[in-house]
């Protein structure tokens, strides 16, 4: 059986005549007539029947059919692909991305580069704190959005194109707030349990950042669990400001303004990737597009 027989037995089967199938596939009648014939004797099977003037499937030949037209559109799938890849486009992109951004700022981005290169599988790989930075430091990322620190982009190791800036906001529920109607400073939430989610990375080496002493703790996988958590009163902590823009507008979350701690908390995000690592076609396009949209932030 060969994809040419599947083919020749697609077309006639949609056009009824083997006048109509030879000019599409630029063959002679007989070639077609002996391809179909040579078909139906390799599978045992009568494929059409040749008693009116049009030519008809059989029952069998139906099913035939349908069985190959699935064939033609993978193997038409396996030609595309190979072009695509031929061309020296990635069959797969990695981007990790720090969980407090703010996807839908790359959406679009997203989106043109999929419809460009709609062979290429593009990987959402979400981190928490040193997490999608370390992605791209051992290779397991071509990109990543995360923020960094100064240190890391004045190294050499790293290109590093800035985003725009961000915040994680100090939160508390009016429940809790109702257990201290005078409250001034962080210590006097040492006795409450503050929501801290977990670095999916190493930098932090069991440190938790901006944690009192003493201080209660709970600790969360995702920032959804840590805002649910906070939703219910049992803790406090800092939220995305995309995370919780709603619930800070109806008064289901509290911004907590302390005076010895801030209650916004500055991230500058950034686009990183390893100078050393040469990007293919794909992921160039990213690149080059999140470039794009932090110098349009920055005129803003």
């Amino acid at each position: 059986m060969t994809l040419e027989q599947l083919k020749m037995l697609k077309l006639v089967a949609e056009q009824g005549t083997l006048k109509s199938a030879s000019e599409l596939l630029f063959k002679t009648q007989p070639a077609i007539s002996q391809g179909i014939k040579q078909l139906e004797t390799l599978l045992g099977i009568k494929i059409f029947n040749r008693e009116g003037y049009r030519l008809k499937l059989t029952n069998e030949g139906e099913q035939v059919y349908r069985k190959a037209l699935r064939l033609l559109s993978e193997a038409s799938e396996i030609q595309q692909l190979s072009k695509h890849l031929a061309q020296g486009n990635e069959a797969s992109i990695t981007i990790a991305i720090e969980a407090s951004y703010d996807l839908n700022r790359i959406l679009p981005i997203l989106e043109n580069t999929q419809n460009a290169f709609p062979r290429t599988q593009i990987i959402l790989r979400q981190e928490y704190l040193s997490g999608a930075f370390e992605a791209v430091e051992n290779d397991q990322a071509e990109l990543a959005i995360t923020p960094i620190g100064i240190l890391n982009i004045e190294s050499g190791v790293f290109d590093a194109n800035w985003l725009y800036q961000g915040h994680l906001i100090n939160v508390a529920a009016p429940r809790l707030l109702l257990r201290h109607p005078d409250l001034k400073l962080v210590d006097e939430l040492r006795s409450e349990y503050q929501i801290i989610v977990q670095d999916s990375g190493h930098a932090s080496k069991g440190k938790n950042y901006n944690v009192q002493e003493g201080q209660r703790c709970w600790f969360a996988n995702d920032f959804s669990t840590k805002k649910t958590l906070i939703m219910s009163g049992m803790g406090w902590g800092r939220l995305p400001e995309g995370l919780i823009t709603q619930e800070l507008e109806n008064g289901s979350l509290v911004k907590l303004r302390l005076k010895d701690i801030k209650t916004d908390l500055d991230l500058n995000y950034y686009a990183i990737k390893r100078k050393s690592r040469v990007l293919g076609p794909v992921a160039s396009k990213l690149w080059k597009s999140l470039s794009a949209q932090g110098d349009s932030n920055k005129h803003e």
